[in-house]
């Protein structure tokens, strides 16, 4: 079969990578305006980590109600929706301006955003076989590292020219404009007109017949691997959400680099993880190839991955580029992670199941991203009165770089078998 049929669904990947990046900058850019906003709103870190809980309850409700949506009413009518109300909700930001006001901008944000990943993992299960979905999931997934690469690049350099609402308004209106390439382009491969029937048999071809009817969370909710989902996002997603709320404030308290210069530091970050989480998610694939079972390649990835994390434990006790070559190592093992992780999914369950369970297992992951801001800012305000904020981080990047080995060992208890389930 020519190589040349085997294309659309690589942009239909791009399509997802372009509103991965999207969603990723629209919520870096109140961590990078934190220290305007800090003069202006005089607000503590205890209540910075409650805007943040804020933003991650409203998205554990979010990822929810679009898991059931898209399940539903399909990827493109739910990605749509998703994305036209979270970036008028990104929009929405610039016309508060007490902490009040960003909470409930920050609520508004996280209900729309909640609808970006059941959208997008149901939309590769969909359209790649299941031995490309952790690649091509690991290339729309870098989206969230190229998002936190431009943020810092450009957010600060529009605050600077024409005031920091106007960030969150070219933020919202590049979101807008993502949705007229969606609409004309994406559909369902049985229903997309420019895919070929060479391609169509490609995507399908590892695929059984599924029946098509919806299944309840209830009924979900009686299997070990939809906990062991469960579990991994619960204990890992707060690490990522940590690493983009924070990091702004990391560098200018312990090392007096205020965003003017740490965006270099940030920039350099999220370049290392992207070029590596891509690795990350080739690995499986490469393992298979040598002989290793679906399952078996899953789970020598993840366990790699958790691993690579660890170094993050020294990174207050190195200097700046140092520093910043730990936390790009650990970010990017994260991304790796994840992607394995988000394609374990479409491993186990059916396609009718898989953006439920993506939502389910993200409301998980929110809920631990709604405890740990709200532990980090009163810990950081103790320490900082104390006069060691360093120490308070030192804490923090120590629980970080521990949890993965933790959510392993739980997951792999609940599923020592990434294998399709047989469901009536």
């Amino acid at each position: 079969m020519p190589e040349r049929v085997h294309r659309y669904r690589w942009l239909v990947c791009f399509l997802l990578f372009l509103a991965t990046t999207v969603n990723y900058i629209d919520r870096q850019i109140l961590s990078l305006l934190k220290p305007i906003l800090d003069e202006e709103l005089k607000w503590t870190n205890t209540q910075f980590g409650e805007v943040n809980a804020a933003f991650q309850g409203a998205y554990a409700i979010g990822l929810l109600c679009f898991g059931y949506l898209v399940d539903r009413f399909g990827t493109k009518i739910g990605y749509a929706v998703s994305i036209a109300a979270w970036s008028l909700a990104a929009m929405g930001h610039a016309f508060v301006g007490s902490v009040s006001g960003f909470i409930n901008a920050r609520v508004a944000l996280g209900l729309g955003e909640g609808g970006n990943f059941p959208s997008a993992i149901k939309a590769v299960a969909l359209w790649f076989p299941r031995k490309e979905r952790a690649f091509a999931t690991a290339l729309f997934n870098s989206g969230t590292n190229v998002g936190a690469i431009v943020a810092p690049a450009i957010i600060p350099a529009i605050a600077a020219t024409w005031g920091w609402r106007s960030a969150f308004v070219a933020a919202g209106l590049v979101g807008l404009l993502w949705l007229a390439l969606w609409i004309p382009l994406y559909e369902v491969p049985e229903r997309a007109r420019r895919l070929s029937k060479a391609e169509l048999d490609f995507i399908q071809s590892d695929q059984e017949v599924e029946q098509t009817t919806k299944m309840s969370w209830g009924s979900l909710l009686k299997y070990r691997q939809t906990w062991a989902f469960v579990a991994a996002k619960f204990l890992t997603d707060p690490v990522w959400w940590f690493f983009l709320i924070w990091l702004p404030d990391f560098f200018k308290k312990t090392r007096g680099l205020d965003i003017k210069h740490s965006w270099v530091h940030l920039v350099l970050i999220y370049s290392i993880v992207t070029v590596l989480s891509i690795a990350g998610g080739w690995l499986p694939g490469y393992l298979v190839r040598r002989g290793y079972t679906q399952s078996r390649a899953r789970k020598t990835g993840m366990v790699v991955y958790a691993t690579l994390v660890l170094p993050i434990l020294a990174v207050t006790q190195v200097g700046d580029w140092s520093a910043v070559l730990l936390i790009g190592l650990a970010g990017a093992a994260h991304q790796a992670w994840s992607a394995n992780l988000f394609t374990s999914v479409s491993d186990v369950f059916p396609k009718r199941a898989v953006a439920s369970i993506v939502g389910i297992g993200g409301m998980a992951g929110s809920f631990g991203g709604i405890l740990f801001p709200l532990f980090s800012g009163a810990l950081l305000d103790r320490f900082t009165a104390s006069g060691n904020v360093t120490a308070g981080y030192a804490v923090l990047f120590g629980i970080c770089g521990s949890a993965y080995l933790i959510a392993f060992v739980v997951n792999h208890l609940l599923a020592p078998r990434f294998e399709p389930l047989k469901i009536d």
